[in-house]
């Protein structure tokens, strides 16, 4: 039987993570300060070690792509937006926006796959020629069992490229937009999975963050047309990162729900029980990768299917 939710992922150990200026112009929960980019980047290798050897202790199989030095790709750690794989041996490339993060595209990616022969490689990248990206699962939260495409709309998420993966894939397009507020002005936010995220059961959504109140009304009615439990979250938690969290399955068939500490220090006890109903809470400490990143557990993880 095919699982909606994978036990196997892949992660990339990074060897020169920083503050990428490139995806910062868009991307508001980038913090930028005068630490030494040397520090920054060991600071962050000890998060991921941290977070994989977490991961594998509960049960979870987490493949390692080391990174290199060259070409220069300081947001290697999050490889959830430049592909996502599918049953039936697929693999889809992303067009991705900054230019520096095209670069980390590498064939070294399917040495992680249990099964590299026959492969259905399903290429957007070329699409960046045109200024036309969408930014893998942080553009999409994927409802894998009820074929729903979620999907915030922003210069990384292009409607007419959803449209063909919907398309391409067999899934029903929910697309919205969704907004954050930075010096008193609401601006997109960049990734969908910033502001919600999917379990087999329920769902964590910032509704508020949906200005358009048709919008934000059809996607609560998709969510509870599936039987989905709302986790309904604040804008003041996205920021803490609650939204970017992933559900995985460990070798022994528990649900694991897994967050940053900086997450899960902002959830409340009612969130908390929702949670706990289906899932084993997991959190990482991965404070350092949000402060210069923008992204947090979620971002740095890429489900296999494969």
């Amino acid at each position: 039987m095919k699982k909606n939710i994978t036990n196997k992922i892949l992660m990339v150990r990074p060897v020169s993570f920083t503050f990428n200026e490139e995806t910062a112009v868009n991307n508001h929960y980038q913090k930028k300060d005068n630490k030494p980019i040397q520090e920054i980047q060991n600071n962050a290798l000890t998060e991921f070690d941290n977070m994989v050897e977490k991961l594998k202790k509960i049960g979870i199989d987490v493949r390692v792509m080391q990174d290199t030095k060259e070409p220069h790709t300081p947001d290697s750690i999050f490889p959830n937006n430049w592909f996502s794989t599918h049953y039936s041996n697929t693999i889809v490339l992303y067009p991705m926006f900054a230019e520096n993060r095209r670069l980390e595209r590498t064939d070294n990616l399917y040495d992680y796959f249990d099964k590299a022969d026959d492969l259905n490689v399903v290429d957007y990248s070329n699409l960046e020629k045109e200024n036309i990206f969408l930014e893998g699962t942080g553009a999409l939260v994927l409802d894998r069992k009820n074929k729903k495409a979620y999907c915030s709309l922003s210069q990384r998420a292009n409607e007419k490229l959803l449209d063909i993966f919907c398309e391409d894939a067999g899934y029903k397009k929910i697309a919205f937009h969704s907004y954050q507020t930075v010096d008193g002005k609401r601006k997109p936010i960049y990734h969908t999975n910033v502001m919600m995220a999917m379990g087999e059961n329920y769902a964590i959504l910032c509704a508020d963050s949906i200005d358009n109140l048709e919008e934000r009304e059809n996607v609560i009615r998709e969510l509870e047309s599936d039987g989905k439990e709302i986790v309904y979250i604040s804008e003041y938690q996205v920021e803490h990162f609650l939204g970017n969290a992933i559900e995985l399955v460990n070798n022994e068939n528990v649900k694991i729900c897994v967050m940053s500490t900086t997450a899960y220090s902002v959830l409340t006890d009612e969130q908390k029980n929702i949670i706990e109903k289906y899932d084993v809470i997991v959190p990482v400490d991965v404070h350092i990768i949000e402060r210069y990143g923008g992204g947090s557990a979620r971002c740095m993880i890429a489900e296999l299917f494969i």
